[in-house]
């Protein structure tokens, strides 16, 4: 904080007393036409400058966020890369809409591009959207009246003014962004929200086309206005997942991290028979334990945990317990598993296939698969453009060949044609 003498203030207050800043700015009369034009053209000129300044800090504070810190990683085998290959693979969870980088370019920042996930052998990513989220984020109970991060993002990176204090905004405004990228994308990136365009993405991979698939997912509900009626905006912005709570406790229901950790509320019960009416996925990772309970009981379609890790291999209060993945398992549900410190306790490849292998011996290998978190504000061992470490990892932890393509997305791409709408 600068200190500011009392005789300083004084002089401040005596210089503003003399200034009425309801008048216009003279100009000196010694200053051409020619010079005032030029003064005009510079001053139009910084604002571009400012604006592009300002433009870049989404991509730069997210670079300064979702770093990788290299972690002993396999050297992939031929056989590692045949099983990888040959699966649909699928990241149920990365976040980088929210960082406003050019996801068309290959960055050398952050976690997932379109160039990366081609690289990395990605089939389909399903992109987070988050509206809101602390500045001071806790596993354990976070507090609704911190000041909220993404408004401060919105206004830095100069995101349309709508969205600075409108979370529903935001919402549409990020999907708009994906869907934008997609039109520009010469067909390497196409946004999945029907089984058809599912059906077509795998065919065209099967065809020899290097495309990468998008689907939507919300991470937090509470930006539908705590109106259930409000998810016919989301549905028509392509949205086709949505996570009941984030860091917050909703009016849908609690969360993990939230102060009450309340169950699914009516309006929740409401919300989740519209979305599976609809064919949207609820997606319960972020939900507190009681919500979980409460969609298992209610839930008629396979659910997903979309990123998270197991307690059993890391316990926290962010992770499922054993009896949580029985529950997932038996409504038909997949888990995917986190590649951040948090989930797995570690960044390596070997820390995610541990998890992996937990998860396949207690509930069967058709309720597991991949949620990497990717651009979550998370550091990670690796980037998407090397997600055959994982495959091999599996590998060198006993996951049998026949498991590791339904992992790798065979799982995911099931609920997906389960779920969609037509």
């Amino acid at each position: 904080m600068v200190k500011v003498s009392a005789r300083g203030a004084d002089e401040v207050s005596s210089r503003s007393a003399t200034c009425d800043y309801t008048q216009p700015v003279a100009v000196p009369s010694s200053l051409t036409p020619r010079a005032v034009a030029a003064m005009g053209r510079a001053m139009r000129a910084l604002a571009l400058v400012l604006a592009a300044f300002m433009a870049s800090c989404g991509p730069f504070v997210g670079g300064l966020i979702d770093r990788v810190r290299e972690a002993p990683a396999p050297a992939v085998s031929e056989r590692a890369a045949t099983l990888h290959r040959q699966a649909p693979v699928v990241d149920l969870h990365a976040d980088p809409l929210l960082w406003g980088r050019n996801l068309l370019a290959r960055s050398t920042t952050g976690h997932v591009d379109v160039p990366r996930l081609r690289e990395g052998g990605v089939a389909l990513q399903v992109f987070g959207i988050v509206t809101k989220f602390p500045i001071v984020p806790s596993i354990e109970r976070t507090n609704p009246r911190w000041p909220d991060a993404v408004t401060l993002l919105a206004l830095a990176s100069l995101w349309p003014l709508r969205t600075v204090g409108n979370i529903e905004a935001r919402m549409l405004y990020q999907a708009g962004e994906l869907h934008r990228m997609a039109a520009a994308s010469n067909g390497t990136l196409a946004v999945i929200e029907t089984r058809a365009d599912l059906e077509r993405l795998l065919a065209r991979r099967a065809g020899g086309a290097d495309v990468v698939g998008g689907l939507l997912d919300i991470e937090g509900a509470h930006c539908l206005g705590d109106d259930p009626a409000n998810l016919a905006h989301a549905f028509d912005a392509g949205v086709r997942m949505i996570g009941l709570a984030h860091f917050y406790d909703t009016a849908f229901g609690g969360s993990a991290h939230g102060i009450g950790k309340i169950g699914l509320t009516d309006r929740g019960r409401t919300l989740v028979h519209d979305m599976e009416r609809r064919g949207v996925i609820v997606d319960l990772a972020h939900s507190s334990a009681a919500t979980i309970a409460d969609v298992l009981a209610i839930a008629t379609r396979p659910v997903v945990v979309s990123h998270t890790g197991l307690r059993a291999t890391c316990d926290n209060q962010r992770n499922l317990s054993d009896d949580q993945l029985r529950g997932v398992a038996q409504n038909g549900g997949v888990v995917g598993i986190g590649f951040w410190d948090t989930a797995v306790c570690g960044v390596a490849a070997a820390d995610i296939a541990r998890a992996i292998k937990y998860a396949v011996d207690l509930i069967g290998d058709d309720h597991v698969g991949l949620g990497s978190d990717f651009d979550g504000a998370v550091t990670t061992g690796f980037d998407t453009s090397r997600m055959r470490v994982v495959t091999q990892a599996m590998l060198d932890a006993g996951v049998l060949d026949a498991s590791i393509p339904k992992i790798l997305g065979g799982n995911a791409v099931r609920v997906l044609r389960e779920v969609l709408p037509r």
